[in-house]
């Protein structure tokens, strides 16, 4: 089995290895492998990340146009097409080197990119997609794909609406570790010596960060800022130089790359996030309620919608203080949002995933059911 996953931020590679752990546990014989599609070894790959990476950052209203754009049925079927015919190289590659007996996908290029080569004949073997946020885009949808795994209900009425069986559709949730299952975070966020804010920018740090740690010194209630800078070396180390050349109303503490989040998310009071899909699934796992940093154009934009609908997160203005002041307050706003965080919250969404996947090498007939 080859699970293939794109390294834009860390939330579609996290989603492939949570899927890849769980598997191994039910089908220890199975040979399984998680690969990037945009990894660095592929210059056409590392130029579309790099192209991403900086329109998000310099020309962000016109990433959103063309993410709007391409959301349209024929506009999207034009912006598959092309996407196929750029990468299909990169999949024949990877599928000699691998010969697979089924393709598992975290990110839509290498999913857009597989259906088009299934639609062409060049590809016979089973797919299987695993979105991982909180809505879909047209990116996604695929009369060739044959099994789909989503996030919510939502989700799976769009795609049916878009002519997917709903029979090849599984509302599974989006995959994320098996450490954010188990937790006593009630008990760490009750001993801890000062209520902890956690801050997060996704794997790479993006967002506004910085800004939302020099806002947050005017809170009058004593708080503890935890910041975790991902692989944002830049962003680490200007909060380093702040924490060491300000005088800080409240505690910093600065935290790079880190495999524990879990334990940072059991002790901490609130999370301050961009609204990354598994950053989000996380601490709904964690029953952790979420405030919304500005979040990126397009999809982050969608699961900020969805994620405020439910009553799980807040979206942050500007002065984003007050808010914090009023939620320290009045415990009782918090305690709502993690009432709903658990009605909502679906960490087992890897195993259902692998459960059903296993369940496929055993029988490849249940990835093809009667439409």
């Amino acid at each position: 089995m080859l699970i293939i996953s794109a390294s834009v931020g860390d939330g579609h590679t996290q989603a492939a290895n949570a899927i890849r752990d769980e598997l191994i546990c039910i089908s220890p014989s199975a040979d399984i492998k998680v690969v990037d599609f945009l990894d660095q070894t592929n210059s056409l790959g590392r130029l579309i990340k790099e192209a991403y990476l900086k329109m998000i950052d310099f020309f962000p209203n016109v990433y959103d146009f063309l993410y709007h754009w391409s959301q349209e049925t024929y506009s999207g079927t034009s912006i598959k097409n092309i996407t196929a015919y750029l990468m299909k190289m990169k999949l024949l590659q990877l599928l000699q080197n691998y010969t697979p007996d089924l393709l598992v996908f975290t990110h839509p290029f290498p999913c857009c990119t597989a259906a088009y080569l299934r639609r062409t004949r060049q590809l016979a073997t089973p797919l299987v997609a695993v979105t991982t946020d909180f809505s879909a885009h047209e990116m996604w949808i695929h009369a060739e794909i044959d099994q789909y795994f989503v996030a919510n209900h939502e989700i799976k009425a769009f795609l049916a609406k878009r002519g997917i069986s709903t029979k090849r559709i599984f509302v599974s949730g989006i995959p994320i570790s098996p450490k954010f299952t188990n937790f006593q975070s009630s008990i760490s966020r009750k001993t801890a010596n000062m209520p902890i804010i956690l801050i997060m920018g996704g794997g790479l740090g993006l967002g506004a960060v910085e800004e939302t740690v020099v806002n947050l010194q005017a809170a009058k209630t004593k708080i503890h800022i935890v910041v975790v800078t991902g692989k944002n070396k830049k962003l680490q180390k200007n909060l380093l130089n702040l924490k060491a050349k300000t005088f800080l109303t409240h505690p910093l503490t600065v935290i790079g790359y880190t495999e524990h989040i879990h334990k940072l998310m059991a002790k901490s009071i609130m999370l301050m996030t961009k609204p990354g899909g598994l950053t989000c699934s996380e601490a709904l796992a964690m029953e952790l309620p979420i405030l919304l940093l500005k979040p990126l154009p397009g999809q982050e934009e969608e699961n900020a919608d969805f994620l405020t609908r439910q009553g799980v997160a807040l979206q942050l203005s500007v002065s984003l203080t007050p808010i914090v002041e009023k939620l320290l307050q009045q415990p009782q706003i918090l305690q709502d949002m993690q009432s709903k965080a658990r009605a909502l919250r679906q960490p087992d969404a890897a195993n259902h995933v692998a459960n059903r996947l296993s369940a496929c090498i055993d029988n490849p007939n249940t990835l093809f059911p009667a439409s």
